[in-house]
């Protein structure tokens, strides 16, 4: 599962991440939610033969994909992420996983422990980062969906995979993380089958995350700001019920980007 995340990078960082020509700028953002624009990165520029320029653009991407054969968006469920176990065979996914795979930028993303019912405990929120820092690639989806008047939306999803030890007391689904190594063959959807990709879908190696309890204030989106980040107070260890003290509610910093 993966149902928020951030991007706080400079554009010029994500440039060179993704081996960019250029990127437009943009501002940090710290609680991007579905239905938000995400940054995707495509690999689908055409080159002339001995054309060494880069063939990634990056792009602002709907996250919740829609199928180009959906009819009525009101009908169908908001799609942010893709079992990767199974995205190649499922209707809402096939086409995407065989002819538009994106790299989703991100500086990391949250998820929630949920303690049993039982216990009447609120959801344990935690940020979810690469421990050396920096920016990190999800394998991503993407989707053209042409709307009943004509209009032409870019959608997308992310691939989710079973969570590794350190995530599994947290949540027991992750985000795919595609290295830097394998952007040019997950990308490369005219050489690539899905099959010849599967092996990339795994879980992160044990070590490449760490997990910082943080404030509740990540639930609500109109909560936008660095402070989110921060680390609570007697952090609980992943998987632990026990109820944490809240975080001093600072002021609201601005709302977060609108695509639509």
């Amino acid at each position: 599962m993966c149902g928020r995340f951030s991007l706080t990078a400079s554009p010029e960082e994500v440039a060179e991440f993704f081996g960019l020509e250029e990127v437009e700028g943009f501002p940090p953002r710290y609680n991007i939610a579905p239905t938000q624009p995400i940054l995707m990165i495509a690999g689908d520029i055409p080159r002339a033969p001995g054309d060494n320029r880069s063939n990634r653009r990056a792009l602002l991407v709907r996250w919740g994909l829609i199928p180009s054969w959906v009819k009525d968006l009101e009908k169908f469920p908001l799609l942010i992420n893709a079992r990767s176990e199974t995205a190649a065979e499922k209707a809402s996914f096939r086409a995407a996983m065989r002819h538009r795979r994106v790299l989703v930028a991100a500086s990391g993303f949250y998820e929630w422990h949920r303690p049993p019912k039982e216990l009447k405990e609120k959801p344990v929120p935690y940020w979810i980062r690469p421990a050396h820092g920096g920016i990190v690639a999800f394998a991503g989806l993407m989707e053209t969906y042409m709307s009943p008047d004509g209009a032409e939306v870019d959608t997308g999803a992310i691939l989710t995979t079973r969570a590794n030890a350190a995530i599994s007391g947290i949540h027991d689904r992750m985000p795919v993380v595609i290295h830097p190594q394998d952007f040019a063959r997950w990308l490369d959807c005219k050489a690539g089958e899905p099959r010849d990709v599967a092996d990339l879908l795994k879980p992160a190696e044990e070590g490449f995350f760490e997990a910082i309890h943080v404030s509740d204030r990540v639930n609500k989106v109109a909560n936008a700001g660095p402070d989110l980040q921060e680390r609570v107070a007697e952090s609980p260890k992943p998987g632990n019920s026990r109820p944490q003290p809240k975080a001093e509610k600072p002021a609201a910093p601005p709302d977060q980007l609108k695509l639509f």
